[in-house]
């Protein structure tokens, strides 16, 4: 494998990642948002949303970590941004109806806004929680540098949801509705994920090199 594209593999695994971490910490903003017409904005609307990013993402990462150990390929990483994308459209599409459904049914709004939560959000980010561990198998080719890796794809990642909340909580908003923000995300994510998919031949052709110099 040549560095130069050795270089180009681990460039586009890295900008998936601040990708996928600017749209986590941005569709968790926008939680607050599609919530407060239903549910108000207090601290238990708030402490439901994080709860819910917070469970989703850690079984995210288990499961990505999981999936990491079965013949890793670009192919698969792209998959988790194409569904990320297609599971936000019930969020979409449905969002509204799913909200009005249950705060007729459910008057507490701390248990209200934790169901809501769960319906809406809880698939789509536990995909995207599957890409973090994912991407380090795909970058590490060398145990002795895992921590390495796995440290610049964090901060990488970390980088994406810092400015993902400023973008989101000072500009996006204020420019945007709620659905024309989420809709934009979704098309990015897949179109993420069906680049990763198109450059997976190339990462695939990259690692025989490595594993077979002759």
């Amino acid at each position: 494998m040549t560095e130069s594209t050795s270089s180009s593999s681990n460039l586009l695994i890295l900008s998936l990642a601040f990708v996928s971490g600017f749209i986590i910490m941005s569709v968790e903003l926008l939680g607050g948002r599609i919530l407060a017409p239903y549910f108000g904005s207090s601290i238990f609307v708030w402490g439901s949303i994080i709860t819910v990013f917070m469970l989703s993402l850690s079984l995210g990462y288990l499961f990505g970590g999981k999936l990491s150990l079965r013949n890793p390929s670009l192919k698969q990483h792209g998959a988790f941004f194409v569904l990320a994308a297609f599971l936000l459209i019930p969020l979409i599409l449905f969002g509204n109806q799913i909200m009005e459904a249950l705060f007729l049914v459910v008057e507490d709004p701390r248990y209200g806004s934790l169901i809501v939560s769960m319906l809406l959000f809880f698939l789509p980010t536990a995909a995207l929680g599957m890409i973090a561990p994912y991407s380090v198998r795909l970058l590490v080719m060398d145990s002795n540098h895992s921590g390495h890796v796995a440290g610049t794809l964090y901060f990488v990642s970390t980088l994406g949801s810092a400015l993902g909340t400023l973008a989101t909580s000072f500009y996006l908003v204020l420019w945007f509705e709620v659905n024309q923000i989420l809709i934009t995300m979704g098309l990015v994510l897949f179109l993420s994920g069906m680049l990763a998919i198109y450059s997976n031949k190339t990462f695939h052709v990259n690692q025989a090199t490595m594993d077979d110099p002759q």
